[in-house]
């Protein structure tokens, strides 16, 4: 059996010794008789799974104490009706930053919900080719909080720094991007994000919230999207997705085994500069991202010739490279190198990148 190097965007690819270390105990787990897939989630070795699992990511991300970490199901996409649902109340209105795809999607989803909410600032005009450039009077002084994507996968773009929102909470979908570098939870009321690209297979959403910020839920939302009652019930009111919390464990501790979050970076670092250095090398693949809001997750790219980008996912594939081919909002090539993507894919690559423009020429 030969593993070929995934650039999907998800899911993606998990560290080969998670997986190692998930087969080694597929059967028993322990001396518990039985897999952690048919565990209920209310015995003792569960209990201790899920407790690691919180107590891994606060050390991993230096989340302080008076955040909650919560467990969740619906995937990111289900915290576009929780977040203004339960933030609302605050102050009755929110502001937005519409950078891609899922920013846009989260606006909508609060919009349609008849709240007052306004999108400050968007490069919709510009394809999404940057992040908005944000300033602390962009926002409404009675903002409940202020939402952003931190990380576009659709379009490879990255906020280079935490914006200022000042008083006003500020909320992050951190999809594509936790746990690839330290980041100060304390600028942020809220940070969310689906495991299947950074931490597990689709199935479990984190939400990381202030405490402070769980006593303005819309009263009539569902019970099962309201952050409180999920914290009050250490994220088991009802089953949670137990194999996926195991799994998010066993990430948790392989990154803290290699150094953190910290290495991490070094790493995604080196890797986004091997590929990006190329395309800045030369001129037969365009990348379309400005520099300045580059994404060290998702690199993309395109030759200019829709015939050509479709030879190259196809070729790239034969050749051990899968799941390159762009969004088809966005065509061309994406590569994510998502924390598990070795250097060596990345190396791959590029050798490849190389190889098919000497033989591919341009009409």
């Amino acid at each position: 059996m030969n593993r070929v190097f995934n650039f999907s965007a998800g899911p993606s690819m998990l560290p080969v010794p998670v997986l190692e270390k998930a087969a080694s105990e597929l059967l028993c787990y322990g001396d518990s008789g039985m897999s952690v897939m048919e565990m209920s989630h209310r015995s003792p070795d569960y209990e201790a799974i899920i407790a690691d699992a919180e107590k891994m990511l606060r050390e991993l991300m230096q989340i302080p104490e008076n955040y909650k970490i919560l467990f969740l199901q619906g995937g990111a996409s289900t915290q576009f009706s929780a977040v203004p649902m339960n933030l609302i109340a605050r102050t009755g209105k929110a502001d937005y930053v519409v950078s891609g795809q899922f920013s846009g999607k989260a606006f909508k989803e609060a919009q349609k919900m008849g709240y007052d909410v306004k999108c400050v600032a968007t490069t919709k005009d510009d394809n999404f080719d940057h992040v908005p450039a944000l300033t602390r009077d962009m926002f409404r002084e009675d903002a409940a909080y202020v939402h952003i994507c931190y990380n576009n996968t659709i379009y490879g773009t990255k906020y280079p720094e935490i914006p200022d929102t000042g008083d006003i909470p500020l909320v992050a979908d951190m999809s594509s991007c936790i746990l690839s570098e330290p980041v100060d939870v304390s600028r942020f009321g809220v940070i969310y994000a689906g495991a299947q690209k950074n931490v597990a297979p689709a199935g479990v959403t984190i939400v990381i919230v202030r405490e402070d910020l769980l006593e303005y839920a819309d009263p009539k939302m569902p019970t099962m999207l309201e952050w409180k009652i999920m914290a009050e019930n250490d994220s088991m009111y009802n089953t949670p997705p137990t194999y996926t919390i195991y799994m998010a464990k066993l990430v948790f501790e392989y990154l803290l085994s290699i150094g953190g979050l910290t290495a991490m970076k070094a790493q995604n670092e080196k890797k986004a500069a091997i590929l990006y250095n190329y395309l800045d090398s030369q001129s037969y693949y365009i990348a379309p991202v400005k520099k300045e809001s580059r994404s060290l997750m998702n690199v993309t790219f395109v030759t200019g010739d829709a015939d050509l980008d479709k030879k190259f996912a196809s070729e790239a594939a034969k050749n051990g490279m899968k799941n390159l081919k762009g969004h088809r909002s966005v065509g061309g090539m994406r590569a994510s190198i998502y924390n598990a993507m070795p250097i060596a894919g990345v190396e791959k690559l590029v050798e490849f990148m190389k190889d098919f423009a000497a033989n591919n020429p341009k009409a």
